[in-house]
C-alpha cells in the first residue's frame, strides 16, 4: 500500500507529468475514448437526520428542499428505461435515511431492485448505513453495487459530520463487501478541506482490500441553507489533480465525473476524461442538485470524438 508520502508525491507531481502518467495509466486498463453513463435517481428525499454540512437533504437546514416518501414502484422503473434508452448502463437509487430499517420499506426498495435488474441494468443502491444481512437481501433481490462514500480524510470528516462516525461508514462498506456487492465509494473536493486532507482521503480508500470497483469525485455544490453554502470552489487543476492521483492509484476502478459539473466547463471535463475519469453521471439532476443533462453529455462526447459504453453483453 503507498504511503501518504507517496500518495502527496504523485499528487504533487507538474500537471505535465501527472497527466501523461495518468493517461498512460488509464489506456493499459481501459479505452480510453469511452465513457461510461449511470443515472442516479433520489427514490426518498429530504428530512435526513444527518448534519452533513454539504447535504440540502439535512432536515435541520432550511435548503427549500421538499421532503418525499419512497417513490412508487412504476414511478423508478420509468426513469430506469428513460435512463437505459439514454444510454446508461448503471442505475442508481439513493433514499434518504440514516440507516437501513428492517421493515416495509426496505421490502419495497429489494421489489424495486429486482424489477430494475429485469432491464439488464447495473444496479446500485445507496441506503445509509446497513448490515451484512441486509446487504446479502439486497444482492439476492439483484442489486450489483452498493454505495457509501466516506466523504474525505477522517480528520476533516468529523469537522463535517457529528452524527455518523468515520468508522461507521468503513463498517457499512465491510458489509457490503463480505455480502459480495460491488463497492462504490468516493469523496468530495472542495468543503474547505487541505490538499492533505485529499491525499488522506485517497489513502484511505487504498487501505480497502480490494479497492472499490467505483469511486465517485465530486466537487461541492454549495447549496444555500447548508453550513457550506458560502464555500468557494477549488481551482479547476486541484480537481484534477484528484482525477489523475487517483487513476494512477487505482488503475482499475472507474473514477466517475459527480456531482459539481454544471460548474465545470467541457474543457475542464474532457480534461478530467485526459486523466483517467471513464464514467458520469448524466441526466437533468443529481438527487436535488443540477446536472448539466444527457443531451448536453452527448454532444459533448460527440466533441470530443468519445462515445458511451455500451452495455456489456451476458
Amino acid at each position: 500500500m503507498p504511503s501518504t508520502a507517496e500518495i502527496r508525491a504523485i499528487h504533487d507531481l507538474p500537471i505535465p507529468d501527472l497527466l501523461f502518467r495518468a493517461a498512460q495509466v488509464h489506456r493499459a486498463h481501459w479505452n480510453a475514448q469511452e465513457i461510461q453513463f449511470c443515472t442516479l435517481d433520489s427514490i426518498k428525499t429530504g428530512a435526513c437526520p444527518e448534519d452533513c454540512a454539504y447535504c440540502p437533504q439535512a432536515a435541520r437546514y432550511d435548503t427549500g428542499v421538499k421532503p418525499e416518501p419512497l417513490k412508487e414502484k412504476g414511478r423508478v422503473l420509468e426513469g430506469a428505461r428513460e435512463a437505459k434508452a439514454g444510454g446508461s448502463t448503471r442505475y442508481c437509487m439513493g433514499a434518504s435515511w440514516r440507516e437501513v430499517r428492517d421493515g416495509e420499506a426496505f421490502e419495497q426498495v429489494l421489489e424495486i431492485v429486482t424489477e430494475v435488474a429485469k432491464l439488464g441494468m447495473e444496479v446500485c443502491v445507496t441506503l445509509g448505513m446497513l448490515d451484512a444481512g441486509q446487504a446479502r437481501r439486497l444482492k439476492a433481490a439483484g442489486a450489483t453495487v452498493y454505495n457509501h462514500n466516506i466523504d474525505s480524510s477522517r480528520e476533516f470528516y468529523e469537522t463535517i459530520i457529528s452524527t455518523r462516525k468515520f468508522d461507521d461508514r468503513l463498517a457499512t462498506i465491510r458489509a457490503v463487501r463480505e455480502a459480495g456487492l460491488e463497492v462504490c465509494s468516493g469523496g468530495i473536493v472542495g468543503m474547505g478541506e487541505k490538499p492533505e486532507d485529499r491525499i488522506h482521503f485517497l489513502h484511505e480508500l487504498t487501505l480497502m482490500d480490494p479497492p472499490p470497483e467505483s469511486i465517485p469525485i465530486n466537487q461541492l455544490v454549495p447549496v444555500a441553507g447548508t453550513p457550506l453554502a458560502g464555500v468557494e470552489p477549488p481551482p479547476p487543476m486541484e480537481f484534477i489533480r484528484m482525477i489523475a492521483t487517483a487513476r494512477i492509484l487505482f488503475p482499475r476502478s472507474r473514477i466517475r465525473l459527480s456531482a459539481g459539473r454544471t460548474a465545470m466547463s467541457d474543457e475542464m471535463q474532457a480534461m478530467a476524461f485526459f486523466a483517467g475519469a471513464n464514467s458520469l453521471f448524466t441526466g437533468a439532476k443529481l438527487l436535488t442538485t443540477p446536472n448539466p443533462g444527457e443531451s448536453h453529455d452527448h454532444r459533448l462526447l460527440a466533441s470530443l470524438g468519445m462515445r458511451v459504453e455500451a452495455p456489456i453483453q451476458a
